[in-house]
């Protein structure tokens, strides 16, 4: 019969045996976003916040920047590990690249583009801006690239039947409108900073889609972007929905980014969504899922396939 002071010092010995957990090893990435005032800061902002709740370990270091455009090459220099790329520049960057090449990491979320005027603008329709001094956005902004699109689909040329006016930051939009130096803003999501600034100002704002008969004309010039149904009441004062079009902008991920640290960033995304809907209230959580019927597989990386297929 073994001794008690016997049975105790084994315990002892196979307790000190048995490894303390680890705590998660630091990871820091990267993130370039836009330039200040837009959609891609405050989402940043708001996407490291969430993932500091979920997994304290992993950091987003945010960089700003002048917007998509300059995103893209940022990835492709290796000078940052992720970027925000709207989606008509992300889907014009990933057709049909070689290696090595970007990747899609995550989803942001859809944004419908609008074009936004007070609500006591004799402007009601797309149509109206012809001759008008317009804010499409920033030069580099994806934004601004979909707002050309859907005035050509609506039989306006961006370049010759209005006065567009190229935003230095994307926060400077608004007060544009506001003074009187343009007659509307071009911009997307429904939580976008400068849409919400104008329908919250004194006297509210009205939000114009393109008409019905344009949309088919404006998909089929984009294959990034789709129709999109802006609810009732989304805006303050918005009575009736919104029949417009929009895209889908995205977390990409520079070549040869390790793939453990995606899989450790989506997993933390997924877990994050409830954070994230708190932080933006307006847009819809990014939802990792909502990747398989936004992109081709081919596009993922490897990492976010395998999550998306549950391995």
């Amino acid at each position: 019969m073994l001794k008690p002071w016997l049975i105790a010092a084994s315990c002892i010995a196979l307790l000190t045996a048995i490894p303390a957990p680890r705590a998660a090893e630091p990871l820091r990435l990267v993130l370039a976003t836009a330039t200040p005032g837009g959609g891609f800061p405050a989402y940043g902002a708001a996407l490291a916040a969430a993932l500091r709740e979920v997994d304290p370990d992993l950091t987003l270091e945010l960089r700003a920047s002048k917007g998509s455009t300059e995103n893209l090459a940022l990835l492709r220099d290796g000078k940052v590990d992720l970027g925000l790329v709207q989606g008509e520049y992300a889907y014009e960057a990933l057709e049909g690249q070689g290696a090595p090449a970007v990747t899609v990491v995550a989803p942001v979320y859809a944004a419908p583009g609008l074009f936004v005027v007070p609500a006591g603008s004799p402007v009601t329709r797309i149509d109206d801006l012809r001759g008008q001094n317009v804010a499409l956005g920033t030069k580099s902004s994806g934004l601004t690239a979909m707002g050309r699109t859907v005035l050509r689909g609506s039989g306006i040329d961006p370049e010759n039947d209005i006065r567009p006016i190229l935003l230095e930051h994307a926060g400077d939009g608004p007060a544009l409108v506001h003074d009187g130096r343009a007659a509307a803003l071009f911009g997307g999501g429904t939580g976008w900073p400068g849409f919400r600034s104008m329908a919250e100002a004194p006297g509210g704002a009205r939000f114009l889609g393109p008409a019905a008969a344009a949309i088919p004309a404006i998909l089929a010039a984009s294959p990034s972007l789709r129709r999109i149904t802006v609810a009732p009441g989304t805006f303050p004062g918005q009575n009736a929905a919104i029949e417009t079009v929009g895209s889908w902008s995205f977390v990409l991920g520079r070549p040869g980014l390790d793939p453990a640290a995606v899989t450790r960033l989506v997993a933390a995304i997924d877990k994050a969504k409830p954070a994230l809907a708190r932080l933006l209230p307006h847009e819809r959580p990014s939802d990792p899922h909502d990747l398989k019927e936004a992109v081709p597989a081919a596009w993922l990386h490897p990492a976010t396939a395998a999550f998306l297929r549950g391995e």
